[in-house]
Order: C-alpha cells, then sequence, then structure tokens
C-alpha cells in the first residue's frame, strides 16, 4: 500500500477508536480548573471526542469531502457494532467467581444503550455539518485561511453536538434537566479550548502531508491513479 493509503487507514482507525471511547467512558466526571480561572465539570467521554473533529478536518483537506463523509459513515457502523457487543455482555450473567459481577458491569455499561444513542445522533448530524462548513470556508476563500474553515466548522458543529446529545441524554432520563445548562456551558467551552488548541496541530500536518498526497484532494475516482496514468 503506498503512504496515501496507509495514511487514510490511520486517520480512519483513529477517529474510530476515538469515537467508540468516548461513548464507552462517558459516566465518569471530572473537574478542571486551568489557571485557576474556571472550574469545568465534564465527562471523561470529552476527551478524545475532539480528536475526531481533528481527524475529519485533515482528511476532508487532504482526500475530499466524499472521503470524510465515508469515515463518518464507518464511525456510525463501528459504534452501533459496539454497541450490539456491550448490551449483548451485559444481558449474560456472570459467574461466581467473575472479577466484575453483573450488578458492577451494569453499573458501568448498563446505560450505553441509550447514551450511545443519543451520541450517534449528535455525533452523525454534527460532523456532517463539520464537513460541509469546513468546505464551504475552503471554497469562499479559495483554499486560504486554514484556521477559518478549521475552527469556523467545528464551533458550529461543536454547538450542535453538544446540545443535541444533551438534549437527548436529558430526555432519556440518563442526566437530570437540571444538569442540561452547566454541562453545556461546560462542554462547548472546553471543546473551543480544544479546537483552538489543535489549530496548530491541524497546520502542522496540512504542511507536513500535504506534498505526499499527490492527487486532488477533490478527486471522485480517488485510488485508481494507476489506471489513469496507464490511460
Amino acid at each position: 500500500m503506498n503512504f496515501k493509503n496507509n495514511l487514510y487507514l490511520i486517520l480512519a482507525g483513529i477517529f474510530i477508536s476515538s469515537l467508540i471511547a468516548a461513548n464507552l467512558i462517558f459516566q465518569k466526571f471530572f473537574t478542571w480548573t486551568p489557571f485557576g480561572l474556571y472550574t469545568f465539570e465534564l465527562s471523561v467521554g470529552i476527551l478524545p471526542y475532539p480528536i475526531t473533529f481533528l481527524c475529519t478536518d485533515l482528511i476532508s483537506e487532504l482526500y475530499g469531502k466524499k472521503k470524510a463523509d465515508q469515515i463518518v459513515i464507518s464511525g456510525l457502523i463501528a459504534s452501533i457494532f459496539v454497541m450490539g457487543i456491550v448490551i449483548l455482555a451485559n444481558a449474560m450473567s456472570a459467574t461466581v467467581w467473575s472479577p466484575v459481577n453483573n450488578e458492577t458491569f451494569n453499573q458501568v455499561f448498563g446505560l450505553f444503550g441509550p447514551a450511545v444513542f443519543a451520541s450517534m445522533v449528535a455525533y452523525l448530524v454534527a460532523q456532517f455539518i463539520d464537513i460541509r462548513i469546513f468546505h464551504f470556508w475552503k471554497r469562499l476563500t479559495k483554499g486560504k485561511h486554514l484556521w477559518l474553515r478549521n475552527n469556523g466548522s467545528t464551533i458550529v458543529s461543536q454547538l450542535v453536538d453538544t446540545s443535541a446529545v444533551l438534549l437527548l441524554l436529558c430526555y432519556s432520563g440518563v442526566i437530570e434537566w437540571i444538569r442540561f445548562w452547566p454541562l453545556f456551558v461546560n462542554g462547548f467551552l472546553f471543546k473551543m479550548m480544544i479546537a483552538l488548541f489543535d489549530t496548530p496541530f491541524f497546520y502542522l500536518g496540512v504542511w507536513l502531508l500535504k506534498d505526499k498526497i499527490h492527487e486532488d484532494p477533490d478527486e471522485e475516482n480517488w485510488g485508481n491513479q494507476g489506471i489513469k496514468s496507464v490511460v
């Protein structure tokens, strides 16, 4: 496999693993007070989730919208598959000597079904919005101003994602409604901080990798360069 194919698989693997990890660990919450200015109350599931948007932005920039859309669909399928595995595992009765008993397992993974459903709905909407806004700004600026399409797409998509997933979690009873606004403000502010923080990494990734991707990133027949060269 050439470098372009390998890089695409690596970014896809990081994207899908970050997405599934976020869905698996979301039930633990923590506090964080950067520089003593503000105390965040956040789910640990938020830690890997911004990586998914960095991956889709890199794939959008290097490979085009079609390939970014394919990654989003792949992440959805992977999440559904893992959700089915977890639900099946939760239905199995533990042996008397099992290190993890039924109650402990159910406490950790029992809410996985409704939570992942909420996350997947929000995820699909937010990721597709992110990809389309990214390419809107790219066309509008004629390929200039990487920071604008990186942050401009992330701000809108994370606003949609944060509000949608909290609305669904509160509506399904996973989280009390009284926690909606504190979690919304904390989650959105944290994601914006991460979006600004990852901008230099986005620039670095594009700078290092762009020249190694030798064909038009919006090419419809991606991967068929060998056939095209023969023709």
